[in-house]
């Protein structure tokens, strides 16, 4: 979808953060997740979702 789209900017307005996601967002989830330093936990789900959370917007 285009950021300029009139889709995007309602649901960027429905985002708390602001903004549309990014690919470097779900990178970053995955950077922490594969460190060592995060070596103990173990089948956790992390919502990279800019607290919108899940089923709060309607497309």
């Amino acid at each position: 979808m285009s950021p300029q789209s009139e889709r995007a900017q309602k649901l960027t307005q429905a985002i708390p953060v602001g903004r549309l996601g990014r690919g470097y967002d779900v990178a970053r989830a995955v950077k922490f997740f594969v460190a060592p330093e995060a070596g103990f936990l173990i089948g956790q789900v992390l919502y990279v979702c800019g607290r919108a959370g899940i089923g709060s917007i309607s497309l």
